[in-house]
């Protein structure tokens, strides 16, 4: 058994059905604790302020403050609290909305217990999760036959695609043979010239404009 403090989980939906099989499944995982739901985007702020959790599941759709406004504030606020867009809504201008408010993951409700599982301790390392779906409707949506020139070189280009597999920066210095400070400023440079703010934001970019195979 690992002696490491469970990953605590803050649900926000509007849905309390929703919320009430999201709370069931989280008591499947001995590493994953519940500490808080909000209904609203306005509430989870709020509540994020009190309890700090380590991870926030927060639907997209909501009446008043809505999730991406939500994962915007709670990120600007809270920089330590990572948020992954939970939704059943997989149209790309919603994808790119969340991940430029700071999202670090993006998964359908249809996603199974084990992948959000397994999504949110990845959340938790600070690696992001998109779901399959989403990928492909991303790829599809972009339907160009060339792709735009951002300029990278090629180690850069390599960093890109062991970055959108999921690698962090001492796996992919490992995998490279040169430092992690070395990986680091290659991570930066990527994300410099794709006009992004975030590694889960880069991947998206790079899958939808066929920056990688």
């Amino acid at each position: 058994m690992s002696s490491s403090p469970p990953i605590r989980v803050m649900l926000v939906d509007d849905h309390a059905m929703v919320r009430r099989g999201l709370a069931t499944f989280l008591k499947v995982f001995d590493d994953l604790e519940l500490v808080g739901e909000a209904g609203d985007g306005e509430t989870a702020v709020s509540l994020c302020r009190q309890i700090l959790p380590d991870v926030v599941l927060m639907d997209m759709l909501m009446p008043d403050v809505d999730g991406v406004t939500a994962t915007r504030l709670i990120r600007q606020q809270f920089p330590s609290v990572q948020v992954i867009a939970l939704t059943s809504f997989k149209e790309e201008a919603l994808v790119q909305s969340a991940l430029r408010a700071g999202a670090i993951g993006y998964l359908l409700k249809d996603v199974s217990a084990q992948e959000l599982a397994q999504a949110i301790r990845a959340a938790h390392a600070g690696r992001g999760t998109l779901s399959p779906e989403v990928v492909q409707s991303m790829t599809h949506a972009a339907g160009q036959p060339s792709s735009p020139d951002y300029s990278l070189t090629e180690r850069e280009q390599e960093v890109l695609v062991l970055l959108v597999a999921g690698l962090n920066n001492n796996e992919i210095a490992t995998k490279l043979v040169v430092s992690p400070s070395t990986i680091k400023s290659h991570v930066s440079n990527i994300l410099a010239k794709l006009d992004v703010t975030s590694r889960t934001e880069a991947a998206a970019l790079a899958v939808r404009h066929g920056l990688v195979d």
